[in-house]
């Protein structure tokens, strides 16, 4: 599986960040993606492996695809997709919250996903193997309170990961999604707008799963042998019974 390139979204930070930095020992070529250069700064300095960079707003349809057209010759062939970018905005009941939170919700997370994924694909079908890894949540297999759009895109990227399997079956091309629950990350200061306080007391009273131990297990589904797909998989940290149960030890 070495000197394959993979394509990673959201590759400035969290799970992303962690992903590329994980392959990047294990020597894989990287596709960075992120929006800003200056965000992927600190991790290119740490990169080893021959890696190119994309700058696109995943949302953005035109960028996506000018972007992925304009890849050179030796990173034109893209061998594992992981399907990372996407955020969280609010956390508000559903007739409480702000009409632009759904809106950057339903593009980052599903529409950025589909923009990716259809740019890539296509060559994949040609080439007759690839591999596709859906970065998806808890939230896809049940709702919690407030969660309302961001529950409903993680769960329409569920759906869209099986057909997706069904559809690329006949051409050799592996389809999978995790689905971690909480990850320290910058994912709750995101959602919180910048408040980093109320971010931080989502973690409180537990030990969460880092973004390292999701890279640790996309580079275990993506090195099993050639006749294993691991399809679905949902991890959490202990402390974490479902969507909102928490065993959260006063300090």
């Amino acid at each position: 599986m070495k000197y394959k390139n993979i394509f990673i979204t959201g590759s400035s930070s969290g799970i992303g960040l962690a992903t590329a930095l994980k392959f990047n020992i294990e020597g894989y070529r990287l596709i960075l993606c992120a929006r800003k250069i200056e965000k992927l700064t600190p991790l290119i300095k740490k990169i080893k492996v021959p890696y190119h960079i994309l700058i696109f707003d995943v949302s953005k349809k035109d960028e996506v695809f000018k972007s992925v057209k304009s890849l050179p010759k030796e990173f034109s062939k893209i061998d594992i997709l992981i399907n990372n970018a996407g955020n969280a905005h609010g956390l508000e009941k559903s007739n409480e919250c702000e009409i632009d939170d759904w809106d950057n919700m339903v593009d980052s997370n599903l529409k950025g996903l589909l923009y990716v994924t259809k740019s890539i694909v296509e060559s994949m079908v040609s080439n007759r193997a690839g591999h596709i890894i859906n970065v998806g949540s808890i939230a896809a297999k049940e709702a919690y309170p407030k969660g309302n759009v961001y529950c409903a895109t993680k769960a329409a990227v569920d759906k869209f990961t099986e057909g997706l399997r069904i559809d690329l079956n006949e051409y050799n091309i592996k389809v999978g999604a995790i689905h971690p629950g909480l990850v320290n990350t910058n994912f709750s200061t995101v959602r919180f707008k910048g408040d980093k306080k109320r971010a931080d007391l989502v973690y409180n009273g537990l030990t969460p799963l880092l973004g390292k131990d999701i890279a640790d297990i996309i580079f275990f589904m993506v090195e099993c042998p050639c006749h294993v797909n691991i399809s679905d998989i949902t991890v959490l940290p202990t402390a974490q019974a479902n969507t909102y149960v928490l065993n959260k030890q006063k300090n």
